[in-house]
């Protein structure tokens, strides 16, 4: 069936900057050994996507996680040890984006072609505005500038609630949730498109779920590499996303398909 869009709304790591969304993964592994509860990178990827203080909230929230920490300091995990972690967290991370937030590969071409296109292009991201301070700039140098930035701190809930998307598609001018399409790497992501009512698209191997450098993907074999996608794919299909895309440079003949 033929589709009119109207709006693009992205993500940021993992979806078009920071290859293998590595910045804020680091600093989920550091933040928890400086509390002497060491986390595996599973367990600091588990709830990407989400607002940061959300995400730790629900790393220490996971059984094991919570075990460890009341063997290591006698009690369960409070509300004030996890703010006290977020605010280790923001400036670890602050430094971390600094050197962890280049445009990822093919993402400035493709956007330029949505927008010849007459697409609208919007964002929305995990970190708060401080924080999108850093890493705006460096996408902007290098070639990626949406038309709206929005971050953790500019509502009230975060996803998986629709909140970033439908303020998104405001700011765009856009109502109709239906000509929207949210992008973005992790399933909170794709639930907050579903939620809003957009059509999501999920990006499988420059973000969260693959969790590799360019580098580290290219040094894959063929095979190992397409094993590991076509098991990203059958997960985000698996829990609702409308499509999978290996890179943002996809996106364009996706919509091809969508709008034909």
């Amino acid at each position: 069936m033929k589709r009119t869009l109207r709006a693009v709304m992205l993500d940021w790591a993992g979806t078009t900057v920071d290859h293998g969304s590595l910045a804020p993964t680091k600093v989920f592994l550091e933040v928890f050994e400086r509390c002497d509860v060491p986390i595996t990178v599973a367990e600091a990827r588990g709830p990407m996507g989400r607002a940061k203080r959300d995400h730790i909230a629900a790393i220490v929230a996971l059984p094991r996680v919570a075990e460890a920490w009341r063997l290591k300091h006698g009690l369960a995990p409070t509300d004030h040890d996890v703010q006290t972690m977020y605010d280790d967290f923001l400036p670890l991370q602050k430094a971390t984006l600094a050197t962890n937030s280049n445009v990822i590969a093919g993402v400035p071409e493709a956007i330029a072609e949505l927008r010849r296109r007459g697409l609208k292009i919007g964002s929305s991201t995990g970190y708060t505005r401080e924080l999108m301070e850093v890493v705006a700039p460096i996408a902007a140098r290098g070639g990626y500038e949406p038309d709206v930035v929005l971050c953790a701190d500019d509502v009230e809930r975060g996803r998986p609630w629709p909140d970033l998307n439908l303020k998104g598609a405001e700011l765009l001018g856009v109502r109709d949730m239906g000509a929207v399409v949210v992008v973005d790497d992790t399933p909170v992501g794709i639930e907050a498109g579903r939620n809003a009512g957009a059509i999501t698209v999920a990006v499988s191997r420059t973000g969260n779920a693959l969790g590799l450098t360019a580098e580290e993907v290219e040094a894959l074999g063929a095979r190992e590499l397409s094993t590991r996608l076509m098991k990203i794919e059958a997960e985000f299909l698996g829990m609702g996303a409308d499509h999978v895309i290996e890179s943002v440079a996809d996106l364009p003949h996706l919509l091809d398909r969508l709008v034909g």
